[in-house]
């Protein structure tokens, strides 16, 4: 067959994830799809993969995804005639330890928020269920029927067949060789066989994916890493359908296969392969075997598993796999090239998430959308810090390493660390700070007072900052504060028609006078939640933007992406230019009186406002906003005079009690006042409707903007879903998201976000009350409600209001 000179879409790469984007492209979309593997199908790291397939994530939506999986798997034989090799034997998952239990317990209850089946069940149970496992040390175990296993390059070749009979066209033993780039934008795939002209490109190249990224100018940042695992000759009274096995605390996992067991583990001293180019003749081929490194896998196992000490090894497989450095996979379209997509980096679950994956993969190429929420795998959640190659494999160790440990709320990361830190980490370090770390920014989470050690002991009930926390609350609440934000992502947007294009992009006005902060949403076109953001414009065509550190890339790729063609903007990232100290309390107001000569009086400086001050003789900008429910401004200052600024507000404000607060304390700050977290309570999944903030949208102004259209036709239907706070008269309940919302008995949703409002006195969450028939005010107030957590139930209390100056008096004081 020779090589086409165009095609609609080209997908680099023939493993599951490629075959699986191709198959979807021609299967749902009907799409002209060329797809090139620079050896054989599978070659590169399916081929060897373990096949098990697990389901459950903390993400509903990539929960979803891996359902999706088990799904395709189940039936695609029957389209395709290739087996599969999947077998549904469930999964267990041992726990031999209350906090690994009490993890699990968690699991079970984000299980049954996301409608998937699973039990917790007794050691007794387990040998039961596996009579060849000791489980004398276990507390019990987790079981997951419909996981199970299956065989990678079968799926694969199946899911090749099946995008060929849909039309696509698939070539081996071509290599992709550069491309053509013509103002941002991929013309021309080449290739050591010829050139194809194509609209848009697929990058599924799994360990060379980052090498292929390179070509175009696009990172992507994976790390080869060295995974090993055994398989066993025939093992007596091991039965075709025993369960697979997953054994956390001893980072080992099992999986039948041909009467033997598949037998290997998660390390906490992973072997990182290159960090330099991977070999382009690297097929089919694996690494020497190394049982020196694989031994601390053995011990567990034959703990575990006696039987295996006395039977033998039929073959080591020691290959290599993609990790990422959060240890999520990466999909999308890539911020530097607007029409390459990437599918790559599954952390060694890219057969569970490979059917599911290519299906929302090749959604999203061919709408331009992603067609559910999946921030937590958005190629655009990573920065220029993950260009450092070593950087990325310290970090990919680390993740891999923790793949099977206990997942404690609010742990960190350690490697590669302190990074990027403000002007001001010396002195909130003298000052007890515990820092967490947030793309690379070092960030204070609070503040340990004088004789308490200031690090993090992390336990699944409440933790070692919480008193802490809720002292720099108060201090908020009821004196003045001071955060150091200054890692906040920060653009401007000029130009002729910087207004015009702004009005597009955001839900809401954006036509108001300079001198005016604007808070928005940017959505999707189905009116989704893609951003959250304030917008303070400046001067007529000269606007400031600010939003979270994380979505730094993300926002300013969309903006980008979704500026009216042919409109005379420019955009500049200025993260690093502007410190950010936000100054927030009922004291704020003397606390800034004091330090500058400005008139910062509610009238000649009220809310919603920026001004350009002064304060310690440093020009900066001062825009009074707030996510903590108090009066107060954040001030954005030249970074290099953050201290000075810092230093100066310090001084002014210690008659007042004023201290550094950290992000723990705006975290509870913020659920009692009910503003919205994007990625948790706010999503593309969510229009601001159903989220409660259709206060914020210009749907009585006659103003096009992206995602109106979807928002008007919904807007005489009833909303099916709608966000809601919940709290709990129980204190010592700790929520941290993902709970089940009972109404009446019956499931309802579930918590977004979690945790305590000191104020209140109470835990508090937020999450999405459902219901087919619409969700009415009348239908929220009148049932009854109790929220799971880990398996209790306790009552709760919703409300529609925010918990905490509904009013708004004290914001707007």
């Amino acid at each position: 067959m020779t090589l086409p000179t165009q095609a609609q879409i080209v997908v680099i790469g023939g493993g599951i994830i490629g075959c699986s984007t191709a198959y979807h492209l021609a299967r749902d979309h009907k799409a002209d799809v060329v797809l090139l593997e620079q050896g054989q199908l599978t070659s590169g790291s399916t081929w060897h993969a373990a096949g098990l397939v697990g389901q459950l994530r903390a993400s509903a939506s990539i929960t979803r995804v891996l359902k999706y999986s088990v799904e395709l798997y189940k039936g695609l034989a029957a389209e395709t005639g290739l087996e599969t090799g999947w077998k549904m034997t469930g999964c267990l998952r041992l726990a031999t330890n209350p906090d690994r239990w009490t993890e699990f317990r968690r699991l079970a209850t984000t299980a049954k928020s996301f409608g998937m089946e699973m039990h917790l069940i007794s050691p007794a149970e387990v040998k039961k269920m596996w009579p060849l496992m000791e489980v004398d040390d276990l507390v019990g175990a987790s079981w997951l029927p419909t996981d199970g296993q299956a065989s990678p390059s079968d799926i694969a070749q199946s899911l090749a067949k099946g995008a060929r009979m849909h039309g696509a066209r698939i070539f081996e033993n071509v290599r992709v060789t550069g491309f053509r780039i013509h103002e941002g934008r991929i013309t021309h795939v080449e290739t050591d066989q010829g050139t194809i002209a194509c609209e848009k490109v697929a990058n599924c190249g799994g360990q060379w994916a980052r090498q292929l990224g390179a070509l175009a100018g696009i990172n992507v940042p994976l790390q080869p890493v060295k995974h090993q695992y055994i398989i066993t000759e025939r093992i007596a009274g091991l039965t075709a359908d025993a369960p697979t096995i997953r054994d956390p605390d001893r980072r080992t996992y099992f999986k039948e296969e041909v009467g033997g067991l598949v037998m290997g583990g998660y390390e906490s001293n992973p072997q990182p392969w290159t960090t330099g180019d991977v070999p382009q003749d690297w097929q089919f081929r694996l690494f020497d075997d190394d049982y020196d490194h694989f031994e601390q896998h053995m011990a567990h196992a034959i703990a575990r598993v006696p039987a295996l000490a006395e039977v033998g090894v039929k073959r080591m497989i020691n290959g290599p796999e993609s990790f990422t450095p959060d240890g999520n996979f990466i999909l999308g379209p890539a911020p530097e090239c607007a029409n390459m997509y990437v599918g790559a980096g599954f952390n060694a679950f890219g057969i569970a998430s490979g059917g599911g994956a290519g299906w929302v993969l090749a959604q999203w190429i061919v709408s331009g959308e992603a067609p559910l929420d999946l921030w937590v795998v958005d190629i655009r959640r990573f920065s220029d810090l993950h260009k450092d190659r070593g950087w990325v494999s310290a970090r990919t160790c680390e993740a891999y390493g923790k793949h099977y440990t206990i997942g404690y709320p609010h742990e960190e990361y350690e490697s590669g660390r302190p990074r990027i830190v403000s002007p001001l980490y010396e002195r909130l370090k003298a000052h007890g700070a515990v820092f967490g770390s947030k793309l690379g920014w070092e960030r204070p989470n609070w503040f340990a007072p004088p004789g308490v050690t200031p690090r993090d002991v992390y336990a699944m009930g409440r933790q070692n900052w919480f008193a802490y926390a809720g002292a720099e609350h108060a201090l908020v609440r009821n004196a003045v504060g001071i955060f150091d934000q200054s890692s906040f992502a920060k653009y401007e947007i000029s130009g002729p028609d910087a207004a015009a294009a702004l009005e597009w992009i955001c839900a809401a006005s954006i036509a108001r006078p300079p001198g005016r902060i604007a808070y928005t949403q940017l959505l999707n076109s189905r009116g989704g939640i893609e951003a959250d953001l304030t917008v303070a414009r400046l001067s007529d065509d000269r606007f400031y933007v600010v939003t979270g550190t994380g979505f730094r890339t993300h926002d300013l790729a969309w903006i980008r992406d979704h500026l009216p063609s042919g409109a005379r903007v420019d955009i500049a990232d200025v993260t690093e230019a502007w410190g950010t100290l936000s100054l927030m309390g009922p004291k704020a107001r003397d606390v800034l009186a004091a330090a500058t000569a400005a008139d910062v009086s509610n009238e000649a400086f009220p809310f919603g406002h920026v001004r350009e001050i002064a304060v310690a003789g440093v020009r900066l900008r001062a825009l009074r906003i707030t996510y903590v429910g108090e009066l107060g401004w954040e001030l954005h200052v030249p970074l290099a005079e953050t201290g000075r600024v810092f230093d100066a507000l310090m001084l002014a404000g210690a008659a007042f009690g004023i201290r550094p607060v950290g992000y723990r304390a705006l975290e509870s700050l913020r659920l009692e006042k009910g503003y919205r977290a994007w990625s948790s309570d706010i999503t593309p999944n969510d229009t601001p409707f159903e989220a409660g903030l259709g206060w914020a949208v210009k749907m009585r102004a006659n103003t096009p903007f992206l995602g109106r259209a979807a928002l008007a036709a919904s807007a005489e239907k009833p909303l099916g879903k709608r966000l809601a706070g919940f709290t709990l008269d129980n204190p010592e309940v700790v929520l941290v998201g993902r709970e089940t919302i009972l109404r009446n008995g019956e499931t309802v949703g579930y918590l977004t976000s979690g945790g305590f409002g000191y104020t209140l006195n109470k835990p508090v969450g937020y999450g999405y009350v459902r219901h087919a028939a619409g969700v009415s005010d009348d239908f929220l107030l009148t049932g009854r409600y109790e929220l799971v957590v880990a398996g209790d139930v306790f009552p709760a209390t919703i409300g529609l209001q925010p918990f905490y100056d509904p009013g708004n008096a004290r914001v707007k004081a």
